[in-house]
């Protein structure tokens, strides 16, 4: 019996369409540890580095050199900020990769690679270059402006003379493509072949600018999750004010409640202790002893009286105000006890009102207790400048009143503290008298500052003045 052979209906590929065929799952393959390599990090420091060092790996075989420059709308300008070459890519590695399966893992680089990168002298080179776009490159100039890539043979370039870019860094031909996210130009990547000269082709274009649109978006997202990471601790910040607010407020109820229960039998201690010293001879033991209750129980409701000033909510009566009376009343009431310490005392007060809208009362407490700190800076045998003015501060008219002392002024490290309550630098001091005026001050729509000067410290007191209808 004879035998019928049956035609062979396998086709067979031709090695183009195997070539291509390769060529599309390499590409596969590459755009995917992309776009893995680009999610792996929310550090844009790394991410940068990893961007440039994916386009020049010896793996991908795309590029030679790659940089980056980032665009500065205000000045129009390129600053460079990175520059890698392949043979700084030896620290790049591919992490969690399958052997069994091509779309796998991601390139991943350590601190001590990044490093190496920005130490290298072409990265060096780059951070050093800075392109004025209305002045310099006039192709990089159109990436910027059309936002579109660029190729540039060396025959486009060479003989210009308008910037340095191409004798720089030794480029023949080169490709330019901006980074946008969301519309907003953040920079652009310059890439070239200088070591093989090879021209860049089609394909590479392609993969450049595609993976030029991943790498935009993974920019964007990175600064976004910067974002939300510092909302995230500006609220966890404010969560912990309110926290320890709310604990200082009931620390503040409890404090004037027991000063004002410990204030009663203050006040009758030392009015009996007044009255056995008025008993009993001078310069005797039992004299000594009751004069030391005496003056310290008169600190203690001096103490009392402040904490219970600072813990209470201010009560303003606003109506108006003349300061320049306000000023003159009180060095009128401290000018015996400047006097009695040998502080000079010297005063530019004008003749006409100055008038303010506030409490009068709660000003003159401010005065007072500048005189009294400023006396007690001085000492003895110093002086004391009490000078009100007019000013133009925060557009509005303001008055000021400074008080210049001779005390020696506010160490560097002090005078950002001295308006925090409770802190002092005096020992038998409650911490508070400062607290107290600037809140009387802020609580009238004004500033308290203080310097040094030549001779001592500058406490300036800046109230707005009425306005007047």
């Amino acid at each position: 019996m004879r035998r019928i052979r049956m035609p062979d209906t396998t086709t067979k590929e031709s090695p183009a369409t195997v070539s291509k065929g390769l060529q599309a799952q390499k590409d596969l393959q590459l755009f995917y540890l992309f776009s893995t390599t680009l999610l792996s990090t929310m550090q844009l420091n790394k991410l940068l580095h990893l961007i440039l060092s994916t386009l020049v790996c010896e793996e991908n075989s795309l590029f030679c050199r790659a940089m980056l420059f980032l665009y500065n709308q205000k000045t129009n300008t390129l600053q460079g900020m990175l520059g890698i070459c392949r043979k700084s890519t030896d620290g790049l590695q591919l992490v969690d990769a399958d052997p069994s399966n091509p779309l796998s893992g991601y390139w991943d680089l350590d601190e001590e690679a990044m490093a190496s990168q920005r130490q290298s002298d072409f990265c060096t080179t780059v951070r050093e270059t800075r392109i004025d776009l209305a002045e310099g490159c006039q192709i990089v100039s159109h990436v910027v402006d059309e936002r579109r890539l660029y190729r540039v043979e060396d025959a486009q370039c060479v003989k210009c003379q308008k910037c340095d870019f191409i004798s720089r860094f030794g480029i023949n031909s080169f490709a330019a493509v901006p980074l946008v996210t969301r519309n907003n130009l953040v920079g652009i990547i310059i890439v070239d072949n200088p070591f093989k000269n090879q021209p860049i082709t089609d394909q590479q274009l392609q993969i450049l600018q595609l993976f030029a649109n991943q790498a935009g978006m993974a920019i964007e997202n990175t600064r976004l999750y910067r974002d939300i990471e510092e909302a995230h601790a500006e609220l966890r910040d404010a969560r912990q004010r309110l926290i320890h607010g709310a604990h200082l407020a009931a620390i503040g109820e409890m404090a004037a409640s027991i000063s004002h229960e410990l204030k009663t039998p203050l006040i009758t201690i030392g009015g009996f202790a007044a009255r056995l010293g008025r008993m009993l001879p001078e310069n005797t033991s039992q004299r000594h002893c009751l004069d030391t209750i005496i003056s310290e129980s008169h600190r203690l409701e001096r103490l009392l009286g402040d904490i219970l000033t600072f813990s209470r909510k201010p009560t303003i009566c606003y109506q108006e105000c003349d300061l320049a009376e306000i000023v003159r009343s009180c060095l009128a009431d401290y000018a015996l006890a400047l006097e009695e310490r040998n502080i000079r005392l010297k005063s530019v007060i004008p003749s006409g009102p100055c008038i303010v809208l506030g409490d009068s009362s709660q000003l003159k407490q401010v005065c007072i207790n500048l005189i009294v700190n400023a006396q007690e800076a001085v000492g003895k045998d110093g002086s004391l400048d009490v000078v009100l003015s007019t000013a133009e501060e925060r557009g509005k008219t303001c008055a000021i009143v400074s008080f210049s002392d001779s005390g020696g002024g506010i160490p560097e490290d002090v005078i950002t503290k001295i308006f925090t309550p409770f802190f002092t630098t005096k020992r038998h001091g409650t911490g508070l008298g400062l607290a107290i005026v600037n809140r009387i001050i802020q609580n009238h729509d004004g500033v308290l500052k203080v310097n040094n000067v030549a001779a001592g410290a500058e406490f300036r007191v800046i109230l707005p003045l009425a306005s007047r209808v």
